[in-house]
């Protein structure tokens, strides 16, 4: 992609993509659905991770998996709420972004 992706949009997308499974999922998925829809290495994502927790927006527990502990990250109420707001404030960006490239927009 040749566009920056910043923070508040990873996050975004991370929280999204977590939400999706009430349960949980672990980071290895978190990473390959994130690259459905942007390029993103694992050295980028873990941190993004380790800061919604910090922020409380995800809580994290371990579940062995094959003789290993696997680490789950699952959207706490927090981080619910943080993700409708980056929803709503998404909605509003992208159309203006849309209208602006499709010439209905002035700047």
């Amino acid at each position: 992609m040749v566009f920056n992706t910043g923070a508040a949009l990873l996050d975004a997308i991370v929280l999204a993509v977590v939400t999706r499974d009430a349960e949980g999922t672990y980071g290895y998925k978190i990473t390959q659905d994130v690259r459905k829809a942007i390029d993103v290495s694992e050295s980028t994502l873990y941190p993004v991770l380790r800061r919604l927790q910090k922020d409380e927006c995800l809580e994290v527990y371990d579940r062995q998996f094959d003789g290993r502990n696997r680490r789950y990250y699952k959207v706490t109420e927090k981080g619910a709420v943080q993700l409708n707001l980056y929803r709503t404030e998404w909605k509003s960006y992208s159309k203006k972004i849309s209208d602006i490239f499709e010439g209905g927009m002035t700047v």
